[in-house]
């Protein structure tokens, strides 16, 4: 499913990726700057993601009007053009949307005031231990004259924030758990009290970075050189280059370290898209000759439902202790469990009940105005952004494969479309790509390289990076359908 350009055609500019982020060409010469003293900063990384090569993603020149004016949007509107915005350019059209939802939520008007906002963007990516989007949102925190002293911990921030607590701790990790009683808790807190309107613009916000952690995992998205863990002063170990040289992807990475394939055979991952493609073609021709019964469906689902728990890594890399996130959220034991382990039962959340187009997105739209547009947008871009390819396949239809991706998804999180066959899931996703999956959505701070290499080898990245775009769209609906049903019935 070939869901972007070529990589020379995804990331034009009319900008050198070397202005845009503060770089100086230089002559290799660093006399001068060692008479001043001056220590110079070196990437630790090699471009905005571990994952994909930097050459890849860093096209300098072959300029082109729409990603500048992207690029000019994001600078203008965040102060910056972050690793985020260089990954994601791979589908532009999605971006511009992600940007407008993204600068709408953090600084126009609405209910919130603007160092609300960007703490409670910290309280959410923190949940995941996401360090790269809490040193963001902390500069952006101070920069709109936030409090100092809540950065020292949730517990210094005002009760109403901290109240917000549990419900951004259930959001992120079990999002099946949200009552009623949750929002009651929220609204009646006599002082410290917040209204609709407020907590439907935190809910938006939170589940906003809870998914945007996901991608930053999923996507192996580097710190930029200015932030924490960006950055050294240590000299290179192979000599005559410079940061200069990180910018037109002159930096001594070894091809092997960027096969996506890993080990695999050309041949053998071939074969892997070919067979895909005939399962897509198969299920086709029974979609045509025969439906299944409702109960047969129903069914299925309880079948994969049951099955999604069972799926884990066994990937044995650790993950990297993040840097002091924890002090911005409470119960750091908390974490993903599945909704059925350890005798629970979760009714199934059926999606004829109550869904984001005839519910949810009206809600959203009568509380804080706009915004419901706007999610709706991306929601529907992600899901039918398509560039009719696959791999090295052109004219193919992928709704079908999409469609099993997001509604696998939604399946982790117990939410059920009758009219979907759920056995369709286990025809289309083996088990390396259902491991990558649930771990981005439900776990994203595991993501490894291992993970991001081991599923559709043979893809391009920016059919990847699309795959993540799929996920955190997906997981965002999810969670905003648990949050907004539970507002839903405290209204009624």
């Amino acid at each position: 499913m070939r869901l972007a350009t070529s990589a020379n055609e995804a990331y034009p500019a009319s900008l050198a990726v070397s202005e845009l982020l503060g770089f100086k060409e230089c002559d290799g010469d660093s006399s001068q700057d060692e008479e001043l003293g001056i220590r110079i900063p070196r990437p630790l990384g090699h471009g905005p993601s571990r994952f994909i090569p930097e050459k890849e993603i860093l096209q300098v020149g072959s300029e082109d009007a729409q990603m500048h004016a992207l690029f000019s949007d994001s600078f203008a509107a965040l102060g910056r053009l972050d690793n985020i915005t260089l990954v994601m350019v791979f589908h532009p059209q999605y971006l511009e949307s992600f940007l407008k939802t993204q600068h709408y939520l953090l600084q126009m008007d609405g209910p919130l005031p603007l160092h609300y906002r960007h703490y409670i963007g910290i309280m959410a990516a923190a949940r995941h231990q996401c360090s790269y989007l809490v040193n963001l949102h902390v500069n952006d925190f101070l920069h709109v004259g936030g409090d100092p002293k809540w950065l020292n911990g949730l517990e210094n921030a005002p009760r109403k924030l901290q109240n917000l607590g549990e419900l951004n701790k259930v959001l992120a990790h079990r999002p099946w758990l949200i009552t009623k009683e949750h929002i009651e808790g929220l609204l009646k807190a006599e002082e410290h009290s917040w209204s609709l309107a407020e907590l439907v613009h935190a809910v938006v916000l939170l589940t906003h970075y809870h998914s945007l952690a996901s991608f930053t995992f999923g996507c192996g998205i580097s710190p930029e050189i200015h932030c924490d863990g960006g950055h050294t002063f240590r000299p290179p170990s192979v000599s005559n280059y410079c940061i200069c040289d990180f910018t037109n992807g002159n930096h001594g990475v070894d091809e092997t370290q960027v096969n996506s394939a890993g080990n695999v055979s050309v041949s053998e991952s071939f074969f892997e898209v070919e067979a895909l493609m005939e399962k897509m073609r198969q299920l086709q021709e029974c979609r045509d000759e025969e439906e299944a019964s409702q109960e047969e469906m129903a069914s299925r689902f309880e079948i994969e439902k049951r099955e999604s728990m069972f799926v884990f890594s066994s990937d044995d890399e650790e993950v990297p202790p993040a840097r002091d996130v924890s002090r911005h959220f409470e119960d750091t034991s908390y974490g993903y469990k599945d909704f059925s382990r350890h005798g629970m039962h979760v009714p199934t959340f059926r999606v004829q009940d109550y869904c984001w187009e005839d519910h949810g997105y009206s809600l959203v739209n009568r509380l804080y105005p706009d915004v419901g547009q706007l999610i709706d947008e991306k929601f529907h871009i992600a899901y039918n952004l398509t560039y009719n390819t696959m791999a090295m396949h052109k004219d193919v239809d992928t709704s079908m494969l999409r469609r099993a991706i997001w509604n696998y998804i939604h399946c982790m999180f117990g939410i059920r479309y009758d009219d979907y066959d759920y056995g369709e899931i286990n025809q289309l996703l083996d088990r390396s790509f259902k491991v990558y999956i649930k771990t981005v959505v439900c776990t994203p701070e595991k993501v490894t390289k291992r993970m991001y290499d081991s599923f559709w080898r043979q893809f391009k990245h920016s059919e990847k990076v699309h795959v993540n775009l799929l996920l955190i769209e997906a997981r965002m609906q999810a969670e905003l359908l648990y949050a907004l049903r539970a507002i839903t019935r405290y209204m009624t």
